[in-house]
């Protein structure tokens, strides 16, 4: 089958040849008809030295498709059901995926297994591990790019709020608005924040950033992000920070304008630093009560279906982060070079291949 992944590890991607995958007891093979690329398939692909795993992986996590075949051991899907697949697939049947966080069972971050440890979705089928705890029935109320955007962008950023612990009133500055961000956004609202401040520098993110809740837009153009956040918290700094994106400046920044007592919270995926820097001056000499979190968001059916219910009960719409639409198999190539070279225009791409 014909499939867009990693020819040169760190260096070179592009169409390969490979088998169809066949599906496991517990398995499901799946036939996309849509995806969309990510941050993290360029990261993965150029940015995390040069594995050997790596060489031939198909990329992608991000898909919704029709079941075309499953396991004997499947029992709540059949081929012809159209399923939202989760970005991350913890091996639910390990003891490791039974604490706390499965989405580390077997190592850290080991469950984003469409990243790192089987091909992903670029492909005319993939398979889905354990597919009855890792799949999740479309509503016919919800529509190809809504459901897309619920894979990663919504959950990811949805959990960028779980872990900031956002409570009502609380003033939020979330750094980075692109889809991430921007559903942090969305998340920040629905849990009740009162202030919500985006930080950028894309007139598309700031438009997009207010539709999902943003109450003030500060633009990394204009200088000091630090000072602008805490002129608007009244210098106190703000209650929460969600780091979206961004580099070892932007977690400076956030341990900076977190008010003591405060929490940072990291959904950003940090490539080419060995350490991050932390302003001991800011962090109380290490006494100010700031705690700083990050993690990969959950995974699995269960929070799947719950994201689909927020759209289908009007609660957000993720499918406003689509900017460029293609079509076709082909296209995945010309939607990925998107997602490296980011136009000031985009969000999200999205590939569209079937019915």
């Amino acid at each position: 089958m014909k499939c867009f992944g990693v020819l040169e590890p760190g260096k070179k991607v592009g169409w390969l040849e490979k088998p169809a995958p066949s599906a496991g007891a517990f398995d499901a093979i799946v036939r996309p008809i849509a995806f969309s690329p990510c941050t993290s398939d360029v990261h993965n692909a150029f940015h995390v030295g040069e594995p050997p795993f790596m060489l031939g992986r198909v990329l992608g996590h991000e898909a919704v498709g029709v079941v075309e075949s499953v396991g004997d051991s499947v029992l709540d899907f059949k081929p012809g059901d159209r399923v939202v697949i989760p970005a991350v697939t913890p091996p639910w049947r390990s003891v490791n995926a039974q604490g706390q966080f499965p989405q580390h069972a077997g190592g850290i971050n080991r469950s984003f297994q469409f990243a790192f440890h089987i091909d992903g979705v670029f492909a005319e089928l993939f398979r889905v591990p354990d597919a009855d705890l890792n799949m999740a029935l479309m509503p016919p109320e919800v529509t190809i790019e809504q459901a897309v955007m619920a894979c990663d962008m919504m959950s990811t950023g949805f959990h960028a709020a779980e872990l900031a612990e956002i409570a009502f009133g609380d003033t939020v500055a979330i750094s980075g608005a692109g889809p991430v961000g921007l559903m942090a956004t969305a998340g920040a609202a629905l849990r009740g924040a009162g202030r919500i401040i985006a930080i950028d520098g894309r007139e598309k993110s700031f438009e997009l950033a207010l539709q999902y809740g943003a109450t003030d837009i500060v633009n990394y153009k204009d200088g000091d992000i630090v000072r602008r956040v805490r002129e608007l918290s009244g210098q106190s700094g703000v209650d929460r920070v969600i780091i979206a994106g961004g580099d070892a400046e932007s977690f400076k920044s956030a341990v900076r304008m977190v008010k003591p007592g405060g929490v940072v919270a990291n959904v950003n995926f940090f490539t080419g630093e060995e350490f991050l820097p932390l302003p001991v001056l800011a962090w109380g000499s290490g006494l100010a009560h700031k705690r700083i979190v990050g993690g990969l968001c959950p995974g699995g059916r269960l929070r799947m279906e719950k994201l689909l219910r927020l759209i289908t009960c009007g609660r957000i719409d993720p499918g406003r982060l689509i900017t460029h639409r293609l079509y076709s198999l082909e296209t995945a190539e010309e939607a990925f070079w998107l997602m490296v070279n980011k136009p000031p225009n985009l969000i999200k791409p999205i590939v569209f291949i079937g019915s």
